[in-house]
């Protein structure tokens, strides 16, 4: 069985991104000398499914920073060849969320780390996530890219855990409620 998990920081009022995808306001919160527990997040996780969002957002770092496969979900790039650089790291799709997870399971991979707004909201839509570990950033930005859409229905959540760190990070862990 293939279980999906999230690990995303927020501003306090909800968003992931501003509306022109920028995260200069997640990145100047960032203390290295804070271990906010990504490393250990990223440990057990076979791979990644992120949204076109999150991989052009990544393709402007510096280094390519994942060292497990990385599927991306998008009906923009699913007909375009990967990159050069990125061949045998990234694969390209537009299927839905179960059709993903069926796919995942036949490659025997086991456990999901799923990045970006439209990705987690399509999972959660079809209550496909198991968990999701949420840093929140003191800032408020007003408009932007937001974490959580509309929804069907309710989805119950249980508190794992919290912590605050000195900077001012506060990170809740859930589990969804089945």
């Amino acid at each position: 069985m293939v279980t999906t998990h999230v690990f995303i920081a927020v501003s306090l009022d909800g968003y992931i991104a501003r509306q022109n995808d920028d995260i200069d306001w997640l990145l100047q919160r960032d203390d290295p000398a804070e271990d906010h527990g990504y490393e250990a997040f990223i440990a057990d996780k076979d791979c990644i499914v992120m949204g076109r969002g999150s991989y052009e957002k990544v393709l402007t770092f510096d280094a390519w920073p994942y060292d497990r496969p990385v599927l991306v979900l998008s009906r923009q790039l699913a007909e375009t060849p990967v990159p050069e650089a990125l061949r045998g790291k990234v694969q390209f799709s537009c299927r839905t969320p179960k059709e993903v997870l069926e796919d995942l399971a036949a490659q025997d991979v086991h456990r999901v780390y799923l990045d970006g707004g439209q990705v987690i909201q399509s999972f959660l839509r079809e209550e496909l996530v198991a968990d999701m570990v949420i840093t929140t950033v003191p800032v408020l930005l007003g408009s932007g890219k937001p974490l959580f859409g509309t929804l069907s229905q309710d989805i119950d959540l249980t508190l794992i855990s919290s912590r605050s760190f000195p900077s001012g990070l506060v990170q809740s862990h859930y589990r969804l409620t089945p």
